[in-house]
């Protein structure tokens, strides 16, 4: 698998705390998405780290098609 998947035609709405680490899901397998669980082991794609620089509400891409990884920059809206 080199093509991830949509998780959903809608970006995912998350507070994200200052100096906190998330893998956002890339593949679109995971099951604790925007979030990487694993899943993508043997896909040939790897999840994004994204480190908070201040905490506040960021959009994570959920169609897994964005130009701004990991974030949504209106793709899904094409899709």
């Amino acid at each position: 698998m080199a093509t991830p998947v949509p998780a959903q035609k809608a970006p995912y709405n998350v507070t994200v705390e200052a100096g906190k680490r998330y893998f956002w899901c890339a593949c679109g397998l995971s099951a604790k998405q925007p979030f990487c669980d694993g899943t993508h082991k043997d896909t040939g794609i790897s999840p994004v780290l994204y480190t908070a620089d201040e905490t506040q509400e960021v959009w994570f891409c959920g169609c897994k098609a964005t130009q701004d990884k990991p974030f949504c920059d209106g793709t899904h809206e094409s899709l």
